[in-house]
């Protein structure tokens, strides 16, 4: 069995140095044109008081996946804003993968949708709006 290369290019660069989302366990699974594949597994630090995963961690993972995306041409792009539809719980042990893709790309503004699952069940929908940044950020 040979190996898979890891993704290569500015978006996976910048997950590399991405310390937030190296601390919760994600990968980068692939990286294309507008598009990005990450994945995370819900550890027992990320449950709520309710015993299921915190939406918040749901929503950084769709997070990181649009970020790869948009940032997939090599353009220093960051998150002008962001929405999520929390559509099942997810719980301890569960694997989710974030598939952004971009919808939209107009001057310096993009939309992005990611679909956060779990196998194959849905559990998160999430739409990001990008701006690029001319020199990046600061």
């Amino acid at each position: 069995m040979v190996a898979s290369e890891p993704p290569a290019g500015p978006a996976a660069a910048m997950f590399r140095a991405d310390r937030a989302s190296a601390d919760l366990g994600m990968e980068l699974l692939s990286v294309g044109d507008g598009t990005a594949v990450v994945r995370m597994t819900v550890a027992r630090s990320m449950l709520n008081g309710h015993g299921i995963g915190h939406g918040g961690y749901v929503f950084m993972l769709a997070d990181t996946a649009f970020a790869c995306a948009c940032n997939s041409r090599g353009e220093v792009t960051v998150a002008a804003g962001a929405d999520i539809s929390f559509v099942a719980p997810v719980r301890e042990g569960d694997v989710l993968t974030a598939v952004a893709a971009e919808r939209a790309s107009y001057g310096r503004s993009g939309i992005y949708d990611v679909t956060v699952r779990r196998g194959g069940d849905v559990v998160a929908e999430f739409r990001g709006r990008s701006r690029s940044v001319p020199g990046g950020p600061g």
